[in-house]
């Protein structure tokens, strides 16, 4: 069962006035799934793929030069030189369009910004709403979404328990992508972080006392709260007034 997404006529709008679309968001939003289901014409690489990765790496131009009418890339972040050679093919052929992909904001966003001005459209695909939830299935008590969130994972024919499906993803995006930032030293002491957030959900955000129950600075909790926020895992609410 494939969930209609919101953001579907969007994204068709996108596809047509701009040479590139970028679709953001947490790991197991469903950007993958939702693109091969509307995009089946385009061909589709996943830069996660070590043989895709380096054929990326070793040859950008030739990489790209296989998608002669454009394609889906998948965790284009895995490659940044990528996105210098992006520019030129798009202005050397108007036809050729690219749909690009990734769940690390915080590694995408300045290359972006940097080498593809003007020509990029960006999207973010969120997990399920309760709009999209309520237009395929009774939606849960409200004691009971809280517990299962809104992922797709947890909302298919053959679900995953919530606490299986949040076991792993903590520890992959620990082990995939916070690992790769320099300004993380400790990974044991982010997760511990992470868990601390989790239990202030919906209260005023309190930096020292964060970092004291962490063992951390508060500049570096500072740090690392952007980091939650770049990775779409925690969204600050400023008060009303």
């Amino acid at each position: 069962m494939l969930i209609t997404r919101a953001i579907t006529e969007t994204l068709y709008q996108f596809r047509n006035w701009f040479p590139i679309v970028y679709l953001g968001g947490p790991r197991q939003s469903g950007k993958t799934t939702l693109l091969r289901h509307l995009l089946p014409d385009l061909p589709y690489a996943s830069l996660e793929d070590a043989d895709a990765r380096r054929r990326a790496e070793e040859d950008p131009r030739r990489f790209l030069n296989s998608f002669p009418k454009g394609g889906i890339l998948d965790e284009v972040q895995r490659v940044p030189p990528l996105f210098n050679y992006l520019q030129g093919v798009v202005d050397a052929d108007k036809e050729r369009r690219f749909v690009l992909s990734g769940s690390q904001n915080f590694l995408l966003m300045e290359s972006i910004t940097q080498s593809l001005a003007g020509r990029v459209g960006i999207l973010n695909l969120l997990p399920l709403s309760v709009q999209e939830i309520e237009a395929q299935q009774p939606f849960p008590h409200l004691d009971a979404f809280a517990w299962q969130g809104g992922y797709p994972a947890t909302y298919a024919e053959n679900k995953t328990p919530p606490e299986i499906f949040f076991d792993s993803y903590t520890q992959t995006y620990l082990e995939r992508d916070v690992r790769q930032l320099k300004n993380v030293g400790d990974i044991a002491q982010f997760g511990k972080f992470m868990r601390l957030c989790a239990g202030r959900t919906g209260q005023p955000l309190n930096l020292s006392s964060l970092a004291s129950d962490t063992g951390v600075a508060p500049n570096t909790i500072k740090a690392w709260i952007s980091i939650l926020e770049a990775s779409y895992l925690i969204f600050k609410l400023p008060p009303l007034f």
